[in-house]
C-alpha cells in the first residue's frame, strides 16, 4: 500500500491527533503507510549496528537512531529509517517529536521510494538536513546528498555508491562502511 487515501491533505496537528498505525508517515499533507519487510528492515539494522560501531569506539560522536519522529512544517513529519545526531544535538529522551538530524537515511521500500527520491529529499533539502543517504536495496547502490558548507543553501554534493565503494562522511570522522560487505553476495556467487 503506497497511502491510504484521505479526502483532504492534513496538518502535521491533524496527523498527530490519528490513532494511526506504527510505520506510518505524512508527506506532503497525504498519510503514507510503510510496513517495512525483511530486507528493509536486515539493511536497517546493518546501518545502524555500523554506525553504533563507529560512534561507540570513541566518546563525543554523538547518536543514532532508527525511526525517530521528526516534524519538517505542517505538512510533514517523517520517521527516517536511520538518523544521527552530532554530539551536543542528541534527541531529548522523552520527547516524542525531535529534531531534524544531522544525517537521516531512508531506505528503498516498494512504497515509499517514489516519496524519498521526491518529495520527501527536497524538503529535507528545504529544511536544512546537511546529509541524506537513500539506500537503493534494488540497484545496491546509496545515493548521498550533503553540502558542502553548512550554510550551503542546497545539497550541493551528490555521490552515488556502488559495490566496490566505500560510504563515508565528513560529519563522520573515521567511519567507512564497505558497499560489497553492506549490500552481501550477489545472488549466485559462489564465493559466498
Amino acid at each position: 500500500m503506497s497511502g491510504m487515501a484521505v479526502a483532504q491533505r492534513m496538518t502535521v496537528a491533524e496527523f498527530l491527533e490519528l490513532d494511526v498505525p506504527r510505520f506510518t508517515t505524512l508527506v506532503e499533507g497525504e498519510v503514507v503507510l510503510n510496513p517495512p519487510r525483511r530486507l528493509h528492515q536486515s539493511v536497517e539494522r546493518d546501518l545502524v549496528f555500523a554506525l553504533e560501531l563507529w560512534r561507540r569506539a570513541e566518546p563525543g560522536r554523538g547518536e543514532s537512531w532508527s525511526r525517530l519522529g521528526t516534524v519538517l512544517d505542517e505538512r510533514n513529519y517523517y520517521e527516517p529509517d536511520v538518523l544521527w545526531y552530532r554530539s551536543g544535538r542528541e534527541p531529548p529522551p522523552d520527547s516524542a517529536l525531535q529534531p531534524m538530524p544531522d544525517i537521516a537515511a531512508e531506505i528503498r521500500s516498494r512504497s515509499t521510494w517514489c516519496y524519498d527520491i521526491g518529495p520527501k529529499m527536497r524538503r529535507y533539502e528545504q529544511h536544512g538536513l546537511p546529509e541524506l543517504w537513500l539506500v537503493d536495496t534494488a540497484a545496491d547502490e546509496i545515493l548521498v546528498y550533503r553540502r558542502c558548507t553548512p550554510k550551503s543553501p542546497t545539497f550541493d554534493v551528490c555521490l552515488e555508491l556502488a559495490r566496490g565503494d566505500v560510504l563515508t562522511s565528513p560529519l563522520l570522522a573515521g567511519f567507512s562502511l564497505a558497499l560489497d560487505e553492506f549490500f552481501g553476495p550477489l545472488p549466485g556467487d559462489a564465493t559466498a
